[in-house]
């Protein structure tokens, strides 16, 4: 019974992986505007209706890609060594997650660009980074036990993340983006590291 299971949830990571892969290559090809779910779908090679079972709209399947990498970062902070202090285990988590970008990953910062130029898109991901922003939240309290100062450390986290993509971004990838994170993430001094 367990070997069915890893099957079928192996087929379901599966099928939401193409999905999330499909949406944004068309997109990434024809612009958001000039894809449908129907097209997704066919892509694919699933139904609307198995479309529907994973996502409920495409803008949810293109950010799908960015949603992993947000559960990757928080799964990696939490797998750091229970003495490491919470910024250096975060700085530790974003090098490893980083570590295998290509220079430069053109399809990357292809994908960043889509993302930034739709509001809907925008949307969505300001919202995952909410629920990023509480998500290590909460794995960096059992690193620094006073809330408020875990929170200011994952907000200020996050802001540096995303400066240093835009920075990224704005040189083409011309630089590892690992080494001008890191750079960044060096500058900011926070309490309790």
């Amino acid at each position: 019974m367990e070997t069915l299971t890893t099957l079928r949830e192996h087929k379901k990571a599966e099928t939401r992986r193409s999905l999330a892969a499909a949406a944004l290559r068309l997109a990434m090809e024809r612009g958001l505007d000039g894809v449908t779910v129907e097209e997704i779908a066919d892509e694919a090679g699933v139904s609307r209706r198995t479309f529907s079972n994973y996502f409920t709209s495409k803008e949810d399947a293109v950010v799908a890609a960015d949603r992993e990498r947000i559960r990757a970062l928080v799964t990696l902070v939490a797998a750091r060594p229970a003495d490491e202090g919470p910024w250096q285990a975060l700085r530790a988590s974003t090098a490893e997650l980083y570590r295998d970008r290509p220079l430069p990953d053109v399809e990357w910062i292809e994908q960043l660009r889509l993302l930034r130029r739709h509001p809907s898109l925008i949307a969505r991901q300001a919202g995952d980074q909410v629920a990023l922003e509480r998500d290590l939240t909460a794995v960096l309290v059992h690193r620094e036990p006073d809330e408020e100062v875990a929170r200011l450390m994952a907000a200020t986290f996050l802001a540096t993340i995303r400066t240093g993509i835009a920075l990224w971004l704005e040189g083409a990838g011309e630089q590892r983006l690992p080494d001008l994170v890191d750079r960044l993430l060096s500058r900011v001094s926070v309490q309790g590291t």
